[in-house]
């Protein structure tokens, strides 16, 4: 499976290229070197997220996962989940 290409801010500016630019979604995704379908794709999960938006949330995503590791490691240090 391929890796992550594009980061969460510049999809973002990809899609707002396309709609304030007028030119046809087609000749976005070519320019872009990315499909159709990734572009509705992107589309429908970044709808109305600005770029600061977009970061703010990335931040929030690997703070979570961050706490959730600390919270596994401490549960597992106490052995409050042991058998």
């Amino acid at each position: 499976m391929k890796g992550k290409k594009f980061k969460t801010e510049r999809k973002i500016r990809i899609l707002r290229e396309a709609d304030a630019g007028g030119r046809a979604i087609a000749e976005v995704c070519k320019e872009k070197n990315i499909s159709e379908v990734t572009f509705h794709r992107w589309k429908r999960e970044f709808v109305m997220m600005e770029a600061n938006e977009a970061k703010r949330l990335k931040e929030l995503e690997r703070e979570n996962t961050k706490l959730k590791k600390m919270l596994a490691d401490s549960l597992l240090e106490t052995g409050c989940c042991a058998s």
